[in-house]
């Protein structure tokens, strides 16, 4: 009898995993393009604590945006192909809603002013600001070069990393979120 209850335990466990990896496979399915270079992390990893800025120089943390998908955005106003896909960040926030957070973060030596401005200059309308002044964000995160996009579960673990620029309202980047936040991973 307890053979039996335990090859049954067995095998459920075996079924949920295997349901996990063919999710995750299929999500990786629909990496193109740009999503190419999206790399999915296993396990997933714990977001480390990190007072970020406001445009008001009021501490954040990304501890507001548990419970829902992220997509967390390191960048600067100065490198640019940051500022190259900055919009299609901003268009993503705006066609994805409240199923996903577009979080982009300013790290290193940012000023207020030069980020309001690109934002003006660039129509950025959807995301907010916060800055990562000190980079303590971006050293416990080993963001070694920008821009550099991380997503997080609802648990605000990290699940997957992009190095470098990207479409992010490019279909295939829709595709994808829309699969994480339909069937999670």
């Amino acid at each position: 009898m307890n053979l039996v209850r335990c090859a049954m335990l067995y095998a459920g466990f075996a079924l949920c995993a295997n349901a996990a990896l063919a999710d995750q496979a299929a999500v990786e399915a629909l990496r193109k393009g740009d999503m190419e270079k999206l790399v999915f992390v296993s396990p997933a990893k714990s977001l480390p604590d990190a007072v970020l800025l406001d445009a008001e120089d009021a501490p954040q943390s990304l501890e507001k945006y548990r419970g829902t998908w992220v997509v967390l955005n390191f960048w600067a106003t100065w490198c640019a192909p940051c500022r190259a896909e900055m919009p299609s960040l901003d268009r993503l926030q705006a066609m994805m809603g409240d199923t996903v957070a577009v979080v982009p973060v300013a790290t290193g030596p940012n000023s207020l002013r030069a980020i309001t401005d690109f934002y003006t200059k660039a129509n950025i309308k959807n995301l907010p600001v916060l800055r990562d002044p000190k980079q303590a964000l971006a050293a416990r995160m080993a963001v070694m070069g920008l821009p550099l996009t991380v997503i997080l579960n609802p648990e605000g673990q990290e699940i997957a990393r992009l190095i470098g620029d990207a479409e992010w309202d490019s279909d295939s980047a829709r595709a994808i979120l829309d699969a994480l936040v339909r069937d999670g991973i």
